[in-house]
């Protein structure tokens, strides 16, 4: 099976890619992967770019795999929200570019980065959880409730607005938007500007900054792992 997910160490950084061909969806073997790249990347003691490939970030989870039911679809979950709990408490920088649209778990995950870069286009960043008949985890809340500011955080998570890059923006779900043409550049900007911090001050000031959040997740994760495996024994 060919690998979803690039890994390589070059200009002072460690880059991850998701590339599955369409729109980065995260299945079990996506999911996989990134933990392994990110666990390989905690010992280089570098920043690290995640970056979707094609005209997406990620489109969220593999739904057939989701809604299949069975344990594959409740490890699947787990696996998604553990992703971001571990990129949300990673001892660097974690960069995300996103190339295009960031949609459900994919625009969890893009909140999970410490910087994030979108780019200009006819692009959609939403939790559309609500607007397809399911109600928000408590861990993809929690996430929200962190990155977004009040005047965008009910739109967010209950009304399911989609927004524009530049809506994103201002949403606070991007730091940057800039033209897909510079793209590249702008990453290296920020590599260069992250890449000089003091790794181990960056690492005690996020995880103390971050320590009450991280505690919340580590509950969410929990919480939404029992409920959706108790749904699944109910139907």
């Amino acid at each position: 099976m060919a690998s979803l997910v690039s890994y390589s160490v070059e200009g002072g950084a460690v880059r991850i890619g998701m590339d599955d061909g369409k729109l980065n969806v995260l299945s079990p073997q996506m999911l996989a992967e990134l933990h392994e790249a990110f666990e390989r990347a905690g010992g280089e003691e570098l920043p690290v770019v995640l970056r979707g490939q094609g005209k997406a970030l990620s489109a969220g989870f593999d739904l057939k795999v989701l809604t299949g039911g069975g344990s594959e679809s409740a490890d699947l979950l787990r696996a998604g929200f553990e992703l971001a709990e571990r990129m949300l408490s990673f001892p660097t920088p974690v960069v995300v570019a996103c190339p295009g649209h960031a949609i459900a778990m994919g625009l969890f995950v893009l909140l999970s980065g410490d910087f994030r870069i979108g780019v200009s286009g006819p692009f959609r960043l939403t939790a559309n959880e609500v607007a397809i008949g399911m109600t928000l985890p408590r861990t993809a809340t929690e996430i929200c409730r962190y990155r977004l500011p009040a005047s965008h955080f009910d739109r967010t998570v209950a009304l399911a607005e989609v927004f524009s890059p530049e809506g994103a923006l201002a949403a606070g779900i991007l730091d940057l938007v800039v033209q897909p043409s510079a793209l590249d550049e702008t990453v290296e900007e920020v590599v260069g500007r992250v890449g000089g911090l003091d790794m181990r001050a960056h690492k005690g000031t996020k995880l103390r900054a971050r320590e009450a959040l991280l505690a919340t997740l580590k509950r969410a994760i929990i919480e939404d792992d029992e409920e959706f495996r108790s749904a699944l024994a109910a139907r």
